[in-house]
């Protein structure tokens, strides 16, 4: 096939270009050259911003395009008038954040999204989720029945410069004490980025249309922080504290403490309804397997690169201390 791939260089289109070569595809890239611009000489890279320079796109003919730059609905809608001729399928990269209530588990591809008041807005920041909604609302009215819609939970893997996951393969390498949240059987639920494209690519082959999740396996936050345990042979001590501490310590959700939700908010996050995914061929590898190779993917990294993600070694050891003066 001819794939255009809008992005293709950054985690999940990067994953998507490889896993597009392994199978012999035809592949153009377009994308703003900020991101590794030297990785896969072997395709086209045609150099630009989706904003304002589509037009570079303007007279060629595609199978089917990947988009995995969408953010804001206006900047979708005009990708979709210029290629609606252009291609013959459309897949969107969507979310699970989407859902209007993402309080319960097991939500599935036919639940309410979340709508805005003022659709005008292009705060990516406070309205990811409704955004990536209107967004997939908008290639749709471009090409009602050839357009496939991903919504992929946690993804996972080499190259996740967000060290939302990375951060516990990262933490428990290091050694030492580690604090981790309580419960241990807290749902855990993410994709390794590898199996998520793999498994994209086959469903553009097949020109599958519609809305499928793509959140991959399930495990518990103990069976996380053991298999990186599993995967270093540096010794570290898990030391186990409660939600209530963490919040009385006002411990930031999600990116001080990573895969850290309270347990009255977006646990649903990490327990979508995977049927449909799993129909249509999806699969995952062992988690060691991702673990080992996020690690090997991250000590690749300059050590002094600023974390996005991550609690520091500091305010740990504070927080532990804290914690031990409070049980005793």
């Amino acid at each position: 096939m001819k794939l255009l791939i809008l992005g293709g260089t950054k985690f999940l289109g990067r994953a998507i270009t490889e896993a597009a070569l392994e199978q012999g595809h035809d592949i153009t890239l377009f994308h703003r050259g900020k991101h590794d611009p030297s990785a896969f000489p072997q395709v086209e890279h045609t150099i630009g911003d989706r904003e304002s320079e589509l037009a570079r796109l303007q007279g060629r003919r595609w199978d089917a395009v990947i988009d995995t730059s969408g953010y804001v609905p206006r900047v979708v809608s005009a990708a979709t008038q210029l290629l609606k001729d252009q291609v013959d399928h459309y897949t969107f990269i969507s979310s699970v954040s989407v859902y209007e209530d993402l309080r319960q588990m097991n939500v599935n591809e036919s639940a309410p999204v979340a709508r805005l008041e003022d659709e005008s807005t292009e705060d990516v920041a406070q309205h990811y989720g409704a955004l990536k909604a209107l967004c997939e609302q908008a290639v749709e009215a471009a090409m009602p029945g050839r357009t496939l819609h991903i919504r992929p939970g946690l993804i996972v893997g080499p190259f996740d410069s967000s060290d939302r996951f990375t951060y516990w393969p990262s933490r428990l390498n290091r050694g030492g004490e580690a604090l981790v949240p309580l419960p241990k059987e807290r749902n855990l639920q993410f994709i390794d980025v590898r199996d998520l494209a793999s498994w994209i690519v086959r469903l553009v082959e097949q020109k599958t249309v519609g809305i499928i999740h793509a959140s991959g396996s399930n495990y518990s936050m103990e069976e996380l922080v053991e298999t990186c345990g599993r995967a270093t042979e540096v010794k570290t001590t898990c030391t186990w504290v409660s939600e209530s501490f963490l919040i009385a310590e006002e411990v930031g959700e999600w990116l001080e403490l990573p895969l850290w939700i309270r347990s009255d908010s977006l646990v649903g996050m990490f327990g979508v309804d995977n049927t449909k995914a799993i129909a249509s061929g999806l699969t995952t590898r062992p988690l060691l397997e991702t673990v080992q190779d996020t690690l090997k993917w991250d000590q690749s990294r300059p050590t002094d690169a600023k974390r996005k993600a991550g609690m520091e070694p500091t305010r740990e050891s504070e927080l532990l201390r804290r914690w031990h003066d409070r049980v005793l």
